[in-house]
């Protein structure tokens, strides 16, 4: 169980990595215009709102990482932690931005939240 809890947390920070690439650096290219859903003008008056969200993005990459390479007590509260960051970051996003969100970031975030408990 922890394995799998593991697998699911590594592809959650590997995904936050892919959104910082795309927030921070490829935010005007046809990529993330096309994951985001928005035209070239609107990315390149936005540029510098993306790169902040990407970076913060990278934190919780970062923070699941951590909880990755740490060990228990403070790996597991990191997984925790992060995760529920992830999920209500979701959350927000989906009511706010899309509804798609929630399937991307916030389902991903409660299994891997789910399988660390069960796994603890």
């Amino acid at each position: 169980m922890k394995v799998l809890a593991d697998i699911v947390v590594a592809a959650v920070a590997l995904l936050h990595v892919y959104i910082l690439v795309l927030e921070m650096f490829l935010w005007t290219t046809p990529r993330a215009l096309k994951a985001f859903g928005m035209d070239r003008e609107f990315a390149e008056r936005s540029r510098a709102l993306a790169a902040n969200q990407g970076l913060y993005n990278g934190f919780l990459a970062a923070g699941l990482i951590w909880g990755l390479v740490a060990a228990d007590p403070a790996g597991f509260q990191a997984k925790v932690f992060f995760l529920v960051c992830v999920a209500v970051a979701g959350a927000y996003g989906a009511a706010t931005a899309s509804r798609r969100i929630l399937f991307v970031q916030t389902v991903p975030a409660l299994a891997g939240l789910v399988l660390v408990l069960l796994a603890h």
